[in-house]
C-alpha cells in the first residue's frame, strides 16, 4: 500500500514501516557500503588476475562473485531510498529558508552563465522527476552485467589452485554465511513493518547461491577436471539474469515520474530471484504476479485446472511410450549394429530401422560398415588441433618432407649394419601408414567389437612388433635400394597375418611407406658425409680430366713432332733425289758436250748471280778524249779464273 501525504485519512505515524524506517535506513546504508566495497574490491582483484593469468579459474570465480555482491548492493541501496523517505516523512527536517529574491543584489549574469544555469536546472529537474536512485540502480547492474560478459568463456581448461584455492573458498563460504544470517533476518521481518524485506531476502539468496557454487568449484578444481571451470563460468547466469531484470525495471521506471508527496515504489524487486525458494513453485509465483499486476486469476480458468489434474497421467503415458520407443533403432548407411538381447549378441543388423526390446533389455552396439581409416605407426603423445590452411596460401609445415627435422609420424627403428667383418647396428626414421577397415562379414564385426578394446592401438602395437622383427636383418643400403612396393607388401602381409591370429576382425587394405631416412639428429652429420663423398668424387673426376688433358696434349705434341720429322725427312730425300738427278744429268751432258757444257753452266750460273748485282765495266780502251760509255749489254763474256789475263782481255777486246 502506498501512502499519499495529501490524504488525511492515512496517518504515516500509525504505520509500522514508517516507525522503523530510520533503523532500516541506517542498516541498509551500512550493508550497501560494505557489500559495494567488497564487490568493487573483487572486480579490481579479478582485473589484476586477468592481466597475469587470463585463462584461469580465478577470473570467472572472483568476477561472478563480485557481480552478485554488486547486484545485491544495488537492491539494498534502492530499498534504502524508500526507508529514508519514510524516515523524513515521520520526522521531517527543518531546513533554513534561503535568501529571498531581490535581497541580494549583484551584477547581472551574462549569456554564458544563464545558459549553464538553464542546463543545470533542466538536469536537476529531470533527476528530481526520475530519481537519482534509479540511475544508481542502472549503473550498478550494468557494471555487474558487463563484468559477467567479459569472463564468459567456455574454452577455459582446468587448473590447480592449491592451498590458495581452499583459503579463498573458505572466505567465500564465510561471506555466504554472513549473507545467510542477513537473509534469515530479512525473512523473519513482518511484511507490515518492512515490505521490502522479503524481496531483499530473495536477491540475497541469489548472492548466497553464487558464492556457494564458486567455493564448490574452487574445492574441486584440478588440472584433470574441466567441469569446475565450466561451472564457475556458468554460475554467472544467475546474477546476470537478475542484473538484466533490474536494469529493465530501472529503465521502465523512467516512464513513472517521481512524486515527493507519494511513497516511492521499490524498483529493485526480481521475479528471477523470487524463484529461488524451496519447494520451488514457479507456477504459483507466476500466478500471483499475474493476479497482482493484471488481475488475472488462473485458478478460475477451467482449462488450466484440467491440465493440472491430467498432468501426471499424461506425463506417465508419455514416459511409457518413450520407453517403449527406445526399442526402435536407426542404423545409418555407413554403419552396422550388433543387437544384444539381455546382454547376449543375437544378430548383426544392417542399415535401416529395426525394432527390438526396449532399454535396458535390448541394446544395439554401433559398428562401422566399410569405413576406411588411415593409421600411422607413430604419433605425438598429445593431441593437437589441426588448423586448415588456405588453398592459395603457403603449404603447411607438416607437408615438409625434408628429414632435417622430426615429423609427428616418424618412428625410429634399429636395423642391421656391417663394416667388413664387424657387425653393428644403425638407426633410421620411417613413416609407415596402414589403410584398414573392419571386415564386411558378420564374424568380423563381432570380433572387432568384442575381441578388441582399441583397434588403432592394436594395429600400432602389432605393426611395431612386425617392423622390429622384419628390419632386424636389413641394412640401410637394402632399405634404400629395395622397391617401396615390395617392402610395403611384405610389411602388410605380416601385419595381416598377426591380426588374423588375434581374431581382431580388421582388414588391412594397403600399407604405405612414406619415407625412410636417417634420424633428424644425424642430418647434419649425414649431410657432411654426403658432401665429403661428393667432394671426393668431384676431385677424382677433376684429376681424371686433368690427366686426360695432359695425355691428349702429349699425344698432340708427339704427333706434331712425328709429322714434322716425316716432312723433314721427305724434304731431305726429295732434295737428295733432285741433286742426284741433276748430277746424273750434268754428268751425261758433260759426257756429250764436254767443254761447251761447262761453259754453258758457267754462263748460266754467272747470269743468275749477276741478275740483281750492280756491274761496273771498265775497259782499258776507253780514253780520256772520248765520252764515257756505259755498257748496256745484258751478258758478259765468260771469264775463266784459271786462264791467263791475256786470254781474257783478248775476247773482250774483240
Amino acid at each position: 500500500m502506498r501512502v499519499d501525504l495529501d490524504n488525511e485519512d492515512v496517518s504515516p505515524v500509525s504505520l509500522p514501516r514508517f516507525q522503523r524506517a530510520a533503523f532500516h535506513g541506517k542498516r541498509l546504508s551500512r550493508l550497501t557500503l560494505i557489500l559495494g566495497a567488497m564487490g568493487m574490491l573483487g572486480l579490481v582483484v579479478s582485473l589484476f588476475v586477468d592481466l597475469f593469468s587470463p585463462d584461469s579459474l580465478w577470473t570467472a570465480v572472483i568476477t561472478n562473485s563480485a557481480a552478485s555482491l554488486l547486484v545485491l548492493a544495488s537492491a539494498l541501496q534502492s530499498a534504502e531510498v524508500v526507508s529514508l523517505w519514510r524516515a523524513r516523512v515521520i520526522s521531517p527536517e527543518q531546513s533554513p529558508e534561503g535568501p529571498q529574491d531581490g535581497l541580494l543584489e549583484g551584477p547581472e549574469p551574462g549569456w554564458y552563465d544563464r545558459l549553464l544555469g538553464r542546463i543545470s536546472e533542466s538536469g536537476t529537474s529531470m533527476i528530481g522527476q526520475i530519481g537519482l536512485p534509479v540511475f544508481w540502480l542502472a549503473g550498478w547492474t550494468l557494471l555487474a552485467l558487463i563484468s559477467i560478459l567479459m569472463v564468459w568463456n567456455f574454452s577455459l581448461v582446468g587448473s590447480n589452485v592449491g592451498l590458495v584455492g581452499n583459503v579463498v573458498g573458505g572466505l567465500l563460504l564465510l561471506i555466504g554465511f554472513g549473507l545467510l544470517v542477513i537473509e534469515r533476518q530479512l525473512s523473519n521481518e513482518a511484511k507490515a513493518s518492512w515490505p521490502e524485506a522479503e524481496q531483499l531476502g530473495q536477491i540475497t539468496r541469489m548472492a548466497i547461491g553464487t558464492l556457494l557454487i564458486a567455493a564448490f568449484c574452487l574445492f574441486f578444481a584440478s588440472a584433470d577436471r574441466v567441469w569446475p571451470t565450466r561451472l564457475a563460468v556458468l554460475i554467472g547466469v544467475l546474477p546476470g539474469l537478475v542484473a538484466v531484470e533490474l536494469l529493465l525495471r530501472a529503465l521502465l521506471s523512467i516512464f513513472s515520474p517521481r512524486n515527493e508527496r507519494m511513497e516511492p515504489r521499490f524498483v529493485a524487486h526480481s521475479f528471477v530471484a523470487g524463484l529461488l525458494r524451496w519447494p520451488p513453485q514457479p507456477l504459483t509465483a507466476l500466478q500471483d504476479e499475474l493476479h497482482n499486476r493484471f488481475g488475472i486469476d488462473l485458478r478460475q480458468i477451467w482449462a488450466f485446472t484440467y491440465m493440472r489434474r491430467a498432468f501426471l497421467p499424461v506425463f506417465g503415458v508419455i514416459l511409457a511410450l518413450g520407453w517403449a520407443l527406445s526399442g526402435v533403432h536407426e542404423i545409418p548407411m555407413q554403419g552396422r549394429g550388433i543387437y544384444e538381447r539381455f546382454g547376449k549378441p543375437v544378430e548383426v543388423m544392417g542399415p535401416g530401422l529395426h525394432a527390438g526390446l526396449p532399454w535396458p533389455f535390448g541394446t544395439v552396439l554401433p559398428v562401422e560398415n566399410g569405413v576406411v581409416h588411415e593409421l600411422a605407426t607413430s604419433t605425438e603423445g598429445g593431441a593437437t588441433t589441426q588448423t586448415l590452411n588456405p588453398a592459395e596460401g603457403p603449404p603447411p609445415a607438416i607437408a615438409n618432407r625434408l628429414w632435417d627435422a622430426t615429423h609427428i609420424n616418424d618412428k625410429s627403428q634399429v636395423i642391421a649394419s656391417g663394416s667388413g667383418d664387424k657387425q653393428s647396428f644403425q638407426i633410421v626414421n620411417m613413416d609407415v601408414r596402414f589403410v584398414y577397415r573392419i571386415g564386411l562379414t558378420d564374424q568380423a564385426a563381432l570380433a572387432a567389437t568384442y575381441n578388441s578394446a582399441d583397434i588403432p592401438s592394436l594395429i600400432r602395437s602389432t605393426a611395431s612388433r612386425v617392423l622390429v622383427h622384419d628390419f632386424a636383418s636389413r641394412t640401410l643400403d637394402e632399405l634404400l635400394g629395395e622397391q617401396r612396393t615390395d617392402l610395403s607388401a611384405d610389411i602388410g602381409d605380416a601385419v595381416q597375418r598377426d591380426l588374423k591370429k588375434l581374431d581382431s576382425g580388421v582388414e588391412i587394405l594397403a600399407t604405405v611407406v612414406e619415407s625412410i631416412h636417417p634420424p633428424a639428429g644425424a642430418a647434419n652429420a649425414y649431410h657432411a658425409v654426403q658432401a665429403a663423398q661428393i667432394s671426393a668424387q668431384a676431385l677424382i673426376s677433376r684429376e681424371r680430366g686433368a690427366a686426360a688433358d695432359q695425355a691428349n696434349l702429349a699425344q698432340l705434341h708427339a704427333s706434331v713432332a712425328h709429322d714434322q720429322a716425316a716432312a723433314s725427312s721427305r724434304e731431305v730425300m726429295a732434295t737428295a733425289q733432285s741433286a742426284d738427278l741433276r748430277f746424273s744429268a750434268e754428268q751425261q751432258g758433260y759426257a756429250k758436250a764436254g767443254q761447251a757444257f761447262l761453259l754453258e753452266q758457267y754462263l748460266s750460273q754467272l747470269t743468275q748471280g749477276l741478275t740483281h748485282a750492280k756491274v761496273l765495266v771498265l775497259d782499258h780502251r776507253l780514253g780520256g778524249s772520248s765520252a764515257p760509255t756505259i755498257d748496256l749489254r745484258t751478258f758478259t763474256l765468260p771469264a775463266d779464273p784459271a786462264a791467263s789475263p791475256k786470254a781474257i782481255d783478248q775476247p773482250l777486246a774483240e
